[in-house]
C-alpha cells in the first residue's frame, strides 16, 4: 500500500526533522546551560523552550513550571560540589566544604540566593545536611544547636556569594563607587575614613590583588563566623 502524503501545515514529527527527543534532562541540561550564562533569575521559559527546539508548552509537559525547572537546576548543582573526608576535624570540613560550595555555585549565578532563601531540595541535599550534621553532633553541639550553626553557616557562605553575583552583574556602577570611596577625605580629620581610603587605593591600584578581593573576602567571613563557632563549642564543653 503506498504510503499518503503528508498533509499540508501539519507539523513534521522531531525525527523527521532531524531533531533530538526533548527529555527532563535535556531540559534541565539547557536550563543549566542558561543559568551559567545569564543567571538563575534571568532566563525565561520560552528561551529554555528555544534551546531544546519545542514550545514552552513542552517544558511544563515534561518537567514543570518555571520554578520546577530552576528546583531541578538548584539540585543539579549541589550535585557537583565535592564533600570533604568525614574524617576531618571540624572547623577544617566547614573550611573546606564552604569553599568547594562557592567554587561551585559561583558558575551559576543566583543559585546561592535560591538556596539562603529556600534550602536545597532533600533529594538533592539530603547526604550534604546529613555529613554537616553529624560533623556538629560529633563537635558537641546537641541536635538543635547543630541545626542552628548549620544553617548559619550555608546561609552566610551563600550570602556573600550572591552579593559577589549581584556585584559583579553591576560592575560598572560597583567600579564608579569604589573609585570614589578610594579618594582621599574632604575633611583631614577623619583618620579612620582616610585609613580605609589608603587600602581601597591599595587594591584598586593592584589589578591582581582587586581581582581577588571577593574571595579574600569570603574566606574572611566565614574564618570569622567559625571563631565564633569554636568559641561557643568552648562554652559547651567547659559547662
Amino acid at each position: 500500500m503506498a504510503k499518503s502524503a503528508p498533509v499540508p501545515g501539519r507539523p513534521r514529527s522531531r525525527d523527521a526533522a532531524g531533531l533530538p527527543a526533548v527529555t527532563p534532562d535535556r531540559i534541565i541540561d539547557a536550563a543549566l546551560e542558561l543559568t551559567a550564562r545569564h543567571g538563575v533569575e534571568t532566563w525565561t521559559l520560552r528561551q529554555l523552550a528555544g534551546a531544546v527546539d519545542a514550545y514552552p508548552a513542552v517544558i511544563y509537559h515534561h518537567v514543570g513550571d518555571r520554578d520546577t525547572v530552576v528546583t531541578a537546576v538548584v539540585d543539579r548543582v549541589i550535585a557537583k560540589y565535592e564533600l570533604p573526608d568525614e574524617n576531618m576535624p571540624f572547623r577544617d570540613w566547614w573550611r573546606q566544604f564552604l569553599t568547594n560550595l562557592r567554587t561551585v555555585f559561583m558558575q551559576y549565578p543566583g543559585v546561592a540566593r535560591r538556596v539562603a532563601l529556600n534550602g536545597p531540595s532533600v533529594q538533592a541535599g539530603g547526604p550534604t545536611v546529613d555529613r554537616a550534621m553529624r560533623t556538629l553532633l560529633e563537635a558537641g553541639f546537641d541536635q538543635d544547636e547543630a541545626a542552628m550553626v548549620c544553617r548559619l553557616l550555608v546561609s552566610q557562605a551563600c550570602l556573600f556569594i550572591s552579593l559577589e553575583d549581584d556585584q559583579r552583574r553591576a560592575r560598572e556602577a560597583k567600579d564608579k563607587i569604589s573609585a570614589g570611596w578610594g579618594a582621599p577625605p574632604a575633611n583631614p580629620e577623619l583618620s579612620g575614613l582616610a585609613t580605609l581610603n589608603e587600602s581601597v587605593q591599595g587594591r584598586l591600584s593592584d589589578p591582581e590583588k582587586n581581582q581577588d578581593y571577593f574571595a579574600e573576602l569570603f574566606d574572611y567571613a566565614i574564618d570569622r563566623v567559625l571563631d565564633g563557632v569554636e568559641k561557643r563549642l568552648e562554652e559547651i564543653r567547659g559547662s
